[in-house]
């Protein structure tokens, strides 16, 4: 295998996958940085639901919508372009789709229409998440099997950072210089990325660049028949993300209305009590690269459900808001990365296929908490959404414990 640009001969294996046994702490940051930077494109919109809806005339019931075409998007990223990096040069399909995520980006910052708007969320929903999960793929491919689950980790990291500062970012650009502005400037320092994307990602041999794009794309359906881990830990994360997105899809809308009416920039700044949540659960790749994987997922599931009862308290308290986000984001972060981590160890030549086919359960429950939170929020209120938030919980955890015999080398760690 060529070298990477910028990694020791010494250190690098024999194994296409694994482009060096110690990764250096640069290219983290940069995969870090990336995957964050191009995830928040997805979630810009969430705290300007209220925004969108009074400009193009959506009632508060369907501009859930919005979110749930971002995650159509997402959704046929997954199944087609995410895998490609298993048979294409990373380096350039990082850098092109990019550019594209560019072109799409505007779109959604001049439209003039409903239809466009959609098609621009449609574009902006594809190309993050190719570019994310993409970049997520590159640093499992470009890390050692041993460190697989702290690079990842990391950059897992810099995604859940990227979206919940997204929310801060929209809203305090929005106050500034109206909501199209949030997607001018994203559109901007996507742009100003594609330099050190391009200059510092290694250069790694596709793991399966004689396969067919036709014959990559029907693997995928072999892998998700195949991997029983793929399959338990896919649907935790469908029920893991939606609820995830219950919470976050609809808290602008109470803090939005009286008697609170908060601007998008305080509103917006509720994300940073997230961000202390996924910090601190950085460290659950590295737990399960011992072996952790099943006790973390555990307390992981249980601090997401006990999260909801602190939220649903968000009309008598906000500071009872803010811990019930850092355990809401603290346990969903947590059983991200352990899914992750688990699911990338049982194929290294397919990274791609498992993180594409990985995140489409993502994306299914992202988009069903999305569409289903603002219509609950309207018939019902935020007790409702709070049900609704820890009955997807509640399933995971059930779900959990009803499956866990089932993952493989994963008894004596429970």
């Amino acid at each position: 295998m060529k070298d990477s640009p910028g990694l020791p001969a010494s250190l690098c294996g024999d194994s296409e996958s694994v482009a060096c046994s110690g990764t250096p702490r640069g290219l983290v940051l940069l995969f870090s940085a990336a995957s964050g930077a191009s995830v928040a494109n997805v979630y810009y919109a969430q705290p300007l639901l209220d925004a969108l809806a009074r400009d193009f005339g959506i009632s508060h019931a369907a501009v859930g919508g919005v979110i749930t075409a971002t995650q159509v998007g997402c959704a046929l990223a997954l199944l087609l372009l995410v895998p490609l990096g298993d048979r294409m040069n990373r380096r350039r399909l990082m850098v092109f789709q990019l550019m594209a995520l560019v072109v799409a980006l505007g779109v959604v910052a001049l439209a003039q229409s409903t239809t466009v708007l959609l098609a621009g969320m449609l574009g902006v929903g594809l190309l993050g998440t190719a570019m994310t999960q993409g970049l997520i793929a590159y640093a499992a491919s470009a890390s050692a099997p041993h460190e697989q689950g702290r690079v990842v980790g990391a950059a897992q990291g810099g995604v859940f950072i990227g979206l919940l500062l997204a929310r801060v970012f929209a809203g305090g650009v929005s106050d500034l210089v109206g909501w199209r502005g949030v997607y001018l400037c994203s559109s901007a320092m996507m742009l100003a990325l594609s330099l050190p994307l391009w200059h510092r990602l290694p250069a790694l041999k596709p793991a399966s660049g004689s396969m067919s794009y036709s014959r990559l794309i029907v693997s995928m359906l072999e892998l998700l028949r195949e991997e029983r881990v793929l399959q338990i830990r896919g649907v935790l994360a469908l029920l893991m993300f939606a609820a995830f997105n219950v919470f976050w899809s609809a808290l602008v809308l109470p803090l939005g209305a009286p008697p609170y009416e908060f601007s998008h920039t305080v509103i917006g700044a509720f994300g940073l009590a997230g961000v202390v949540g996924a910090l601190a659960a950085a460290r659950a790749g590295e737990w399960a690269d011992r072996g952790l994987g099943q006790r973390t997922s555990a307390v992981a599931l249980v601090l997401l459900l006990f999260s909801w009862w602190p939220i649903s308290l968000l009309e008598e308290s906000l500071w009872a808001l803010l811990v019930g986000i850092v355990l809401l984001d603290l346990g969903g972060q947590a059983l991200h990365v352990t899914n992750q981590s688990m699911v990338f160890h049982t194929r290294p030549e397919a990274h791609g296929r498992l993180v594409g086919l990985y995140m489409l359960f993502y994306s299914i429950g992202s988009g069903l908490g999305a569409i289903s939170t603002t219509a609950v929020y309207a018939h019902a209120g935020w007790p409702a959404v709070c049900a609704l938030g820890a009955s997807f919980s509640l399933l995971a955890l059930l779900f959990w414990a009803a499956t866990r015999r089932y993952m493989p080398g994963e008894r004596a760690s429970v």
